[in-house]
Order: structure tokens, then sequence, then C-alpha cells
């Protein structure tokens, strides 16, 4: 059974969630703040997905994505907002999350969105070329010895452009193969995983040997 932890501070909307999430087997833990949930996430190792909030009290829901991503690339992350703003979405991704959904939603688009991150956590290892290595057991990426962590989203894009064998694969296929073809959100969410890989990946971010841009069209692994 998977666990997923909501982070939410509005007890209505916290128990709404859990209320359907559980409807469909998923085991559910609450917290109400970000000091909270941190205390959860050390009881339980093995939290699937979290469900975020952005605005709660003290720690915001930007800060609590980002220092998760500081010790825990595994986890999936999907941020909750009433906010529409584009900077305040990019902003989430950049600081870590998967994906985000905007209030007032649906329980399906919501089952929708967590299910789709599921596939990404649970994703079946793929070899890639230039002596990298990504590993299902672990979750992360070798390179020249070394391990860099990856977010479940990013081990999929990764997976993908390592499945095209070079060739370049649209932003728009990464879009549907990663978040699914009724996604809602802006195709920039590809671009905003994208540099988070280069910045893990690359000698230097800005000029990617590995991580190509085919202007116009997407992205491709250089070999």
């Amino acid at each position: 059974m998977e666990k997923i932890l909501i982070i939410e501070d509005e007890a209505n909307i916290r128990g709404f969630i859990t209320i359907n999430l559980k409807r469909y087997g998923f085991y559910v833990l609450e917290a109400a703040s970000g000091e909270d949930a941190f205390q959860i996430l050390d009881a339980h190792q093995d939290i699937s997905i979290l469900v975020l909030d952005i605005m709660l009290p003290g720690m915001s829901g930007f800060e609590v994505a980002k220092r998760i991503r500081e010790t825990n690339e595994r986890i999936g992350i999907i941020m909750l907002t009433a906010k529409t703003m584009e900077s305040d979405k990019v902003f989430g991704l950049v600081n870590g999350a998967d994906d985000y959904i905007s209030k007032p939603f649906s329980p399906n688009e919501l089952i929708a969105r967590i299910n789709s991150l599921l596939r990404r956590v649970n994703v079946i290892e793929h070899k890639v070329d230039l002596g990298v290595q990504l590993d299902r057991e672990k979750r992360c990426l070798r390179k020249d010895g070394a391990t860099i962590e990856l977010s479940p989203t990013e081990y999929q894009i990764l997976s993908i452009l390592d499945l095209a064998k070079g060739k370049a694969v649209s932003r728009n296929d990464i879009l549907d193969d990663v978040w699914g073809l009724d996604f809602p959100g802006d195709p920039k969410i590809v671009d905003v995983n994208i540099r988070r890989i280069r910045r893990k990946i690359e000698d230097s971010p800005s000029v990617p040997e590995h991580i190509q841009t085919v202007w116009g069209y997407g992205y491709k692994w250089e070999k």
C-alpha cells in the first residue's frame, strides 16, 4: 500500500483529500505544517508522495520542498496552490516539486496526478550511455563513480531521452509521457525540469554537453 503524506493547514481541505485518497486504497498521513511534516517523514521512511500546500503557517511549502530535496530525491512532490501566477508554479518546480495542482480541484484530477507520479517513482531501470547508469533500486544516476540523486520526474525524463538513442524527443512527447495526455498545466514544466537535470549532471549547465536543446522542438541526449 502506497503511503502519501498530506501537508495542508486547512483541516477541511486536508480531510477532503484524505477521505478520497483512502477510498482509492492509499495509506494516508496528515500534517498541518512543515514542521509536523518533517517529524512524520522521520518516522515513516517509506512515504512515496507528498501532497504539499504552498501556503502554510511558518515554513512555506516552497521551503519544505527545497529542504526535502536537499536530502531526498526519491519522494514525489505535488504542490497545491490557490495561486494562478505562472511564477509561483515555476518557483515550486525549481524548488523540487514534480507537479502542481491548482485549487479548487476534483478528486479525480488529484488521483490521476498521484497515479501518474507513482509511475515515475516506480519507473523501470534503464541504462544510459557515456558510462552512466540509472540505478533502479536507489533511484539515482551514477556518473564517473559519483552518485547523483534524481527526483522521480528527472529520472523518467533521462530514461526517455536515453531510449531515443541520440534522436531528438519533442517537448510535447516528453510532456505526454511523463505528465500524461490530459495534463492541463504549462508545457514549460518540461524546460524547468531539464534545467534541474543540467545543474546536476553538466560540468557547465549553461553550455551543456549531454542534454542538448533542439531549438523549436525538444531535447536529446548527446552520446
